[in-house]
């Protein structure tokens, strides 16, 4: 296991909205609140930084800021940085790397043979305090991330491994800057094979709330409405990523 990444044992969590599902006996679609295999996975210990993002556009120069294509990242790409392998003040190297739009943070993850972790890998992890592997009901927990979402970003992002630093060794996955994930856009699809091309109208403006599985999971809602807000090409400034890996031979 690289040392810079950490074991995620294998479990399962409840998603935050209710998959559609025919019921056997009266043939009718209903929505239900189902508990979700998520296999072992590595995860990285901590945000990519600045720093290493620098290395990686210093190895690929068609990552870099003035040579991106606009089909993979728009215009915000990079702009707190002073130049395309000039860091700067806005970006400390020890911070994490922002501006970066999902087929950027691919690129570079795959260069390090990574990937970003799954929607369902991401909440499972994160779903750990410093003492529960699942403090989705710990009140106090979730107080303190409601705390966190309600603050505006700083300018200056602080340093990785700052923050919380979870039950599995995990820094930083809440309280310093939201995450990439591979599938950021599936909550805009329903749950059935055959009706995933179309969007799923219940996740949206009143319908969304009725199909929650947790109503008292306020910063999950949080995380579901910023990922449906993404497109693969933007790149914000409180938007970072990490990596992740598959861990064979473990199942939940």
């Amino acid at each position: 296991m690289p040392a810079e990444m950490v074991r995620v044992p294998a479990g399962s969590y409840v998603p935050l909205y209710q998959r559609e599902a025919r019921d056997p006996v009266t043939g009718n679609l209903v929505r239900r609140a189902e508990s979700r295999p998520v296999p072992a996975f590595l995860l990285d210990e901590k945000p990519v930084t600045n720093r290493e993002y620098l290395q990686f556009v210093r190895d690929r120069p068609e990552w870099r800021r003035s040579a991106v294509k606009s089909t993979f990242a728009d215009e915000n790409y990079l702009r707190h940085w002073a130049g395309d392998l000039e860091l700067g003040p806005l970006a400390p190297p020890r911070s994490p790397v922002v501006y970066v739009s999902w087929f950027a943070a691919r690129a570079f993850l795959a260069a390090r043979g990574k990937r970003l972790p799954k929607v369902d890998e991401w909440e499972f992890a994160g779903a750990a305090s410093e003492t529960e592997a699942d403090a989705s009901r710990d009140s106090g927990f979730q107080e303190r991330l409601r705390d966190w979402y309600a603050r505006p970003t700083p300018a200056v992002l602080p340093a990785v491994e700052s923050t919380l630093r979870n039950l599995y060794g995990i820094w930083d996955l809440h309280g310093l800057i939201w995450e990439w994930t591979l599938d950021f856009n599936s909550a805009l699809v329903t749950g059935e094979s055959r009706g995933d091309a179309s969007l799923d109208r219940g996740l949206y403006c009143g319908g969304a709330a009725s199909g929650a599985a947790d109503f008292e999971n306020y910063p999950a809602f949080m995380r579901f409405a910023y990922r449906s807000s993404l497109q693969a090409r933007y790149a914000t400034g409180n938007l970072g990523f990490r990596g992740a890996r598959d861990l064979k031979g473990e199942t939940p």
